[in-house]
C-alpha cells in the first residue's frame, strides 16, 4: 500500500486544495498530496500560463493536448495543476514559472525549490 506522506504545506500548515476541476495530483485527489513513490515529486501547485505550457511543450511535457485514454483532457490557462517541484524550478530558471499557491504547495517541494523561489511566484501570502 501506498502511504502519503503528512499534508503539510511550504509554510507548514494544513495542505490546501489545488484542484478538483481538472483533477489534480499524485493521487487524484485535489490536493498536491506525495509519497516515497512520487518520483517527479508533484508537488508545487500551480496556476498554468499560455508562456509556461508552451515552455513544457517544448521540453518534452505537453499539458495542453488532451489524452483521453487517461482522463486527461489538457491544461488550459487559468487551470491550477501539481507540477514536480524540478520542472517548476527549471521554469522559474528559465524566466517562465508559473504562479504558486503557497498553502496548496507541499512541504516536499523544498527538497527541490527553495522556499524565496516560491515565494517570487506566490499569489497567496506568505
Amino acid at each position: 500500500m501506498i502511504e502519503k506522506l503528512p499534508a503539510v504545506n511550504v509554510l507548514g500548515g494544513e495542505l490546501q486544495m489545488c484542484s478538483t476541476a481538472p483533477m489534480t495530483g499524485f493521487f487524484r485527489d485535489g490536493h498536491c498530496n506525495t509519497c516515497a513513490e512520487d518520483h517527479g515529486s508533484h508537488t508545487v501547485c500551480a496556476v498554468m500560463t499560455a508562456e509556461f505550457l508552451a515552455y513544457s511543450a517544448y521540453v518534452g511535457n505537453d499539458l495542453s493536448t488532451a489524452r483521453p485514454e487517461f482522463g486527461f483532457a489538457g491544461l488550459r490557462p487559468g487551470d491550477q495543476w501539481c507540477l514536480c517541484a524540478g520542472r517548476f524550478l527549471q521554469a522559474h530558471d528559465e524566466g517562465c514559472a508559473p504562479k504558486v499557491h503557497l498553502a496548496a504547495t507541499h512541504q516536499r517541494a523544498l527538497e527541490v525549490v527553495p522556499l524565496s523561489v516560491l515565494q517570487t511566484h506566490a499569489i497567496d501570502a506568505s
